[in-house]
């Protein structure tokens, strides 16, 4: 299954029928360009794409975009906490655009101490990858596959925001400050990706 977002809106692609406001059944490559007209120019939230072959599908999908690959942490200090950073008057997870020749892991820990100044972030592990659909100024259509990995950090906090990238502030937060504070300001694939991360700790 992937969960793709477009304008915060979801796409879901899945091997059987899920009960979302709209499902199309696939058929051909049109089906993925009526999906993708309908989030982007109607009313509608969201919208399930399925089929027998999932990976026939996503394969197909990703012809319609230039994809670019990303990388990211989501990073805990021993308090229990989780570092984010504020761009643009969002809450956001550290990462970004992965450099030829790197691996995800060495994206991810380059990444955060860019966008964060923290040095010596332990990675654990690798979580899931988030992907979401944008617009460049040229009309181009982009694919960001985001990959996310837990981390740790227990030494000394040097953080401080990436000024130049518009990161205005970076903060450690608590379960009840994510839910209350950054939840309501920050994009849909950084509260799935927050929330499977909780999940996974749970089991």
């Amino acid at each position: 299954m992937y969960k793709v977002f477009v304008n915060e809106k979801k796409l879901l692609v899945s091997k059987h029928p899920e009960p979302l406001e709209k499902e199309l059944r696939y058929e051909s490559f049109t089906t993925l360009e009526i999906a993708l007209d309908l989030l982007e120019n109607t009313s509608v939230k969201e919208l399930n794409v399925f089929g027998e072959n999932i990976e026939e599908i996503w394969g197909e999908f990703q012809k319609l975009f230039r994809i670019i690959e990303a990388a990211g942490g989501l990073v805990n200090n021993p308090d229990g906490k989780l570092l984010f950073i504020k761009r643009l008057g969002k809450w956001d997870l550290p990462k970004g655009k992965m450099e030829k020749g790197e691996s995800r892991e060495e994206s991810a820990i380059r990444e955060i101490e860019e966008e964060t100044g923290l040095k010596d972030v332990e990675l654990v592990k690798f979580i899931n990858t988030t992907y979401h659909i944008y617009i460049e100024r040229n009309g181009e259509k982009i694919l960001k596959c985001t990959h996310w990995f837990e981390m740790n950090f227990n030494g000394e906090d040097t953080s401080k925001p990436q000024i130049e990238e518009g990161i205005t502030e970076v903060a450690w937060k608590n379960t009840t400050q994510i839910e209350n504070e950054v939840f309501p300001s920050t994009f849909k694939n950084i509260e799935l990706i927050v929330k499977e991360f909780w999940n996974s700790k749970l089991k």
